[in-house]
């Protein structure tokens, strides 16, 4: 996006408009898999702390990162299929900011109807299961705070609701694009606007600023701004 608004270009080669489809499911089905292995991360930290370097050893660690690097890669690569299973020869013009499988079918010189169901039980399947069991799973995390100490509680509720806030940014516009039917409406580029860019930039404000090293960071860094508007 960067390139292309310094550059005022708005063509894409087939190719890489394929690269960049690819790319984009990649990335975000990785995200929402490792937004479950943080919440599995949590849930063993808080429910089992004693077990937890046992049971989240570096071997599980790297076997866990290694399934959603492989399972995004396979989600991405079933989009690609069925999008070159199809017919591209009308009209090249996408109404979107970037190339996303719903605006690319409609490209498309053929009946769409059967793939854009299986790409709606596809990605759509994954953000409404995903989501589901993120849910769940902070519910069973909350409910098993009743048993920890005031400070364990405060500790794990700054974790955990950072975490649902993310999760409820990333899979609200994510539901609401990828589980529809064949339609498109105006506010399409708004919404993924929002999860391409502004949740991205959103997450590190919501990560860092429950660090207590960086509010003492942010605190120092404030007090001395004030003790020296007031020397001026």
């Amino acid at each position: 996006m960067i390139m292309d608004a310094l550059l005022k270009k708005t063509a894409i080669s087939f190719n890489e408009c394929i690269v960049q489809v690819f790319s984009f499911h990649f990335f975000g089905c990785l995200e929402i898999f490792i937004l479950i292995l943080m919440a599995v991360d949590r849930y063993v930290a808080i429910c089992k702390p004693l077990h937890y370097t046992t049971i989240m050893s570096h071997r599980v660690c790297c076997v866990l990162v290694a399934v959603a690097w492989v399972g995004s890669c396979v989600h991405s690569l079933a989009q690609i299929f069925l999008a070159l299973s199809l017919p591209f020869c009308g009209p090249n013009v996408i109404d979107h900011y970037l190339c996303d499988l719903q605006p690319l079918l409609k490209l498309a010189c053929a009946d769409t109807y059967v793939t854009n169901l299986l790409l709606v039980s596809n990605s759509g399947a994954i953000c409404t299961v995903s989501f589901a069991v993120l849910m769940v799973s902070y519910v069973v995390i909350l409910h098993s705070l009743r048993n920890h100490s005031a400070e364990g509680r405060r500790k794990a509720l700054s974790t955990c609701i950072s975490h649902i806030i993310v999760v409820i940014l990333f899979f609200g516009p994510c539901i609401f694009i990828y589980t529809r039917p064949a339609t498109t409406f105006p506010m399409d580029k708004i919404i993924a606007v929002f999860y391409t860019l502004g949740t991205p930039l959103i997450n590190p404000l919501i990560y860092t600023l429950r660090n207590a090293e960086v509010k003492n960071a942010m605190r120092k860094l404030w007090s001395k701004k004030v003790i020296s508007d007031d020397k001026r």
